[in-house]
Protein backbone atom coordinates (compact mmCIF):
# COMPACT_ATOMS: atom_id res chain seq x y z
CA UNK A 1 0.00 0.00 0.00
CA UNK A 2 2.83 2.41 0.86
CA UNK A 3 4.43 1.75 -2.53
CA UNK A 4 1.19 2.54 -4.37
CA UNK A 5 0.82 5.72 -2.30
CA UNK A 6 4.41 6.76 -3.09
CA UNK A 7 4.01 6.15 -6.84
CA UNK A 8 0.71 8.03 -7.14
CA UNK A 9 1.87 11.05 -5.14
CA UNK A 10 5.24 11.16 -6.93
CA UNK A 11 3.67 10.91 -10.40
CA UNK A 12 1.19 13.72 -9.80
CA UNK A 13 3.82 15.86 -8.07
CA UNK A 14 6.20 15.56 -11.03
CA UNK A 15 3.40 16.34 -13.52
CA UNK A 16 2.32 19.44 -11.58
CA UNK A 17 5.93 20.50 -11.01
CA UNK A 18 6.96 20.08 -14.68
CA UNK A 19 6.51 23.75 -15.78
CA UNK A 20 8.47 25.00 -12.76
CA UNK A 21 11.06 22.27 -13.32
CA UNK A 22 11.59 23.43 -16.90
CA UNK A 23 12.13 27.03 -15.75
CA UNK A 24 14.59 25.86 -13.07
CA UNK A 25 16.44 23.75 -15.64
CA UNK A 26 16.83 26.75 -17.97
CA UNK A 27 18.05 28.98 -15.13
CA UNK A 28 20.66 26.41 -14.10
CA UNK A 29 21.79 25.85 -17.70
CA UNK A 30 22.18 29.54 -18.53
CA UNK A 31 23.78 30.77 -15.29
CA UNK A 32 26.55 28.21 -14.68
CA UNK A 33 28.51 25.55 -16.50
CA UNK A 34 27.64 21.89 -15.99
CA UNK A 35 24.55 19.71 -16.23
CA UNK A 36 21.09 20.57 -14.94
CA UNK A 37 20.95 17.55 -12.65
CA UNK A 38 23.38 16.37 -10.02
CA UNK A 39 23.71 12.71 -9.11
CA UNK A 40 25.46 11.41 -6.03
CA UNK A 41 25.85 7.88 -4.75
CA UNK A 42 23.91 7.27 -1.55
CA UNK A 43 23.24 4.16 0.47
CA UNK A 44 19.71 2.81 0.27
CA UNK A 45 17.64 -0.17 1.35
CA UNK A 46 19.72 -3.00 2.87
CA UNK A 47 22.91 -1.04 2.22
CA UNK A 48 22.54 -1.05 -1.56
CA UNK A 49 24.04 2.05 -3.24
CA UNK A 50 22.01 4.12 -5.71
CA UNK A 51 22.27 7.47 -7.46
CA UNK A 52 20.16 10.22 -5.93
CA UNK A 53 18.82 12.97 -8.23
CA UNK A 54 18.90 16.67 -7.43
CA UNK A 55 18.92 19.91 -9.36
CA UNK A 56 22.54 21.03 -9.50
CA UNK A 57 23.09 23.85 -7.02
CA UNK A 58 26.89 23.86 -6.85
CA UNK A 59 29.71 24.42 -9.29
CA UNK A 60 31.09 21.44 -11.16
CA UNK A 61 33.41 19.12 -9.18
CA UNK A 62 32.47 20.70 -5.84
CA UNK A 63 32.41 17.20 -4.30
CA UNK A 64 36.21 17.16 -4.42
CA UNK A 65 36.21 19.87 -1.73
CA UNK A 66 34.04 17.91 0.70
CA UNK A 67 30.60 16.28 0.93
CA UNK A 68 29.20 18.63 3.59
CA UNK A 69 27.75 22.01 2.66
CA UNK A 70 28.74 24.58 5.25
CA UNK A 71 26.28 27.47 5.36
CA UNK A 72 23.99 28.73 2.62
CA UNK A 73 26.76 31.05 1.48
CA UNK A 74 29.20 28.23 0.80
CA UNK A 75 31.33 29.59 -2.06
CA UNK A 76 30.60 26.46 -4.12
CA UNK A 77 26.86 27.22 -4.28
CA UNK A 78 25.67 29.08 -7.40
CA UNK A 79 23.33 32.08 -7.24
CA UNK A 80 20.42 29.98 -8.55
CA UNK A 81 21.50 27.15 -6.25
CA UNK A 82 21.13 29.39 -3.21
CA UNK A 83 17.47 30.01 -4.04
CA UNK A 84 16.78 26.35 -4.82
CA UNK A 85 18.35 25.18 -1.56
CA UNK A 86 16.54 27.79 0.51
CA UNK A 87 13.13 26.56 -0.67
CA UNK A 88 14.20 22.88 -1.01
CA UNK A 89 13.39 22.95 -4.73
CA UNK A 90 16.63 21.13 -5.51
CA UNK A 91 15.13 18.01 -3.89
CA UNK A 92 12.17 17.64 -6.27
CA UNK A 93 13.96 15.36 -8.79
CA UNK A 94 14.08 12.76 -6.01
CA UNK A 95 10.46 11.94 -6.83
CA UNK A 96 12.09 10.21 -9.83
CA UNK A 97 14.02 8.05 -7.36
CA UNK A 98 10.70 7.23 -5.71
CA UNK A 99 9.15 6.15 -9.02
CA UNK A 100 12.22 3.99 -9.69
CA UNK A 101 11.67 2.24 -6.35
CA UNK A 102 14.94 3.44 -4.79
CA UNK A 103 13.31 5.81 -2.32
CA UNK A 104 10.06 6.49 -0.53
CA UNK A 105 8.52 9.92 0.02
CA UNK A 106 8.93 9.57 3.78
CA UNK A 107 11.82 7.69 5.33
CA UNK A 108 15.34 8.22 6.70
CA UNK A 109 17.39 10.52 4.49
CA UNK A 110 20.02 8.47 2.61
CA UNK A 111 23.64 9.06 3.55
CA UNK A 112 26.87 8.77 1.59
CA UNK A 113 28.96 5.64 2.15
CA UNK A 114 31.67 7.36 4.18
CA UNK A 115 29.14 8.19 6.91
CA UNK A 116 27.13 4.97 6.73
CA UNK A 117 30.28 2.97 7.44
CA UNK A 118 30.46 4.79 10.80
CA UNK A 119 27.02 3.50 11.87
CA UNK A 120 26.88 1.21 14.87
CA UNK A 121 25.16 -2.16 14.51
CA UNK A 122 22.06 -0.69 16.15
CA UNK A 123 22.03 2.33 13.85
CA UNK A 124 22.26 0.13 10.75
CA UNK A 125 18.65 -0.96 11.25
CA UNK A 126 17.79 2.33 9.55
CA UNK A 127 18.86 0.60 6.34
CA UNK A 128 15.99 -1.91 6.70
CA UNK A 129 13.56 0.64 5.24
CA UNK A 130 13.72 2.65 2.03
CA UNK A 131 15.31 6.07 2.42
CA UNK A 132 13.01 9.04 1.94
CA UNK A 133 12.79 12.60 0.65
CA UNK A 134 11.70 13.88 4.05
CA UNK A 135 11.61 12.67 7.65
CA UNK A 136 11.67 13.91 11.24
CA UNK A 137 15.39 14.62 10.98
CA UNK A 138 14.83 16.82 7.91
CA UNK A 139 12.34 18.86 9.91
CA UNK A 140 14.47 19.10 13.05
CA UNK A 141 17.63 19.97 11.10
CA UNK A 142 15.99 22.10 8.42
CA UNK A 143 18.83 24.62 8.73
CA UNK A 144 21.61 22.07 9.17
CA UNK A 145 23.97 23.98 6.86
CA UNK A 146 23.81 27.02 9.11
CA UNK A 147 24.56 24.90 12.18
CA UNK A 148 27.64 23.51 10.47
CA UNK A 149 28.72 27.00 9.43
CA UNK A 150 28.99 27.97 13.10
CA UNK A 151 31.20 24.99 13.91
CA UNK A 152 34.99 25.14 14.12
CA UNK A 153 35.12 21.59 12.73
CA UNK A 154 31.95 20.96 10.66
CA UNK A 155 32.78 17.36 9.80
CA UNK A 156 33.41 16.42 13.43
CA UNK A 157 30.23 18.22 14.50
CA UNK A 158 28.24 16.30 11.92
CA UNK A 159 29.69 12.88 12.79
CA UNK A 160 29.63 13.23 16.58
CA UNK A 161 26.52 15.35 17.15
CA UNK A 162 24.18 15.82 14.20
CA UNK A 163 24.30 12.39 12.58
CA UNK A 164 23.57 10.42 15.81
CA UNK A 165 20.71 12.81 16.66
CA UNK A 166 19.21 12.37 13.19
CA UNK A 167 19.44 8.60 13.46
CA UNK A 168 17.58 8.70 16.79
CA UNK A 169 14.82 10.71 15.13
CA UNK A 170 14.66 8.17 12.31
CA UNK A 171 14.18 5.39 14.84
CA UNK A 172 11.07 7.24 16.00
CA UNK A 173 9.62 6.88 12.50
CA UNK A 174 10.51 3.19 12.34
CA UNK A 175 8.20 2.57 15.30
CA UNK A 176 5.18 3.46 13.15
CA UNK A 177 5.91 3.53 9.37
CA UNK A 178 2.30 3.97 8.22
CA UNK A 179 0.69 6.08 5.49
CA UNK A 180 -1.05 8.16 8.17
CA UNK A 181 2.34 8.83 9.73
CA UNK A 182 3.76 9.68 6.29
CA UNK A 183 0.98 12.21 5.66
CA UNK A 184 1.71 13.86 9.01
CA UNK A 185 5.41 14.28 8.17
CA UNK A 186 4.65 15.43 4.61
CA UNK A 187 2.24 18.08 5.91
CA UNK A 188 4.78 19.31 8.47
CA UNK A 189 7.44 19.51 5.74
CA UNK A 190 5.13 21.51 3.44
CA UNK A 191 4.34 24.08 6.12
CA UNK A 192 7.99 24.22 7.20
CA UNK A 193 8.97 25.25 3.67
CA UNK A 194 6.18 27.84 3.50
CA UNK A 195 7.42 29.48 6.70
CA UNK A 196 10.84 30.23 5.19
CA UNK A 197 11.55 33.94 4.94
Amino acid sequence: MKRVFDVLISFFTLVLFLPIGLIISLLIAFTSTGGVFYQQERIGLYGKPFKIFKFRTMRTDSDTKGKLTVGMRDSRITSVGYFLRKYKLDEFPQFINVLRGEMSIVGPRPEVHEYVKLYTESQRKILNVKPGITDYASLEYFNENELLARSINPQQTYILEIMPAKLRLNEKYLENPTITHDLKIMTKTFFKILKIK
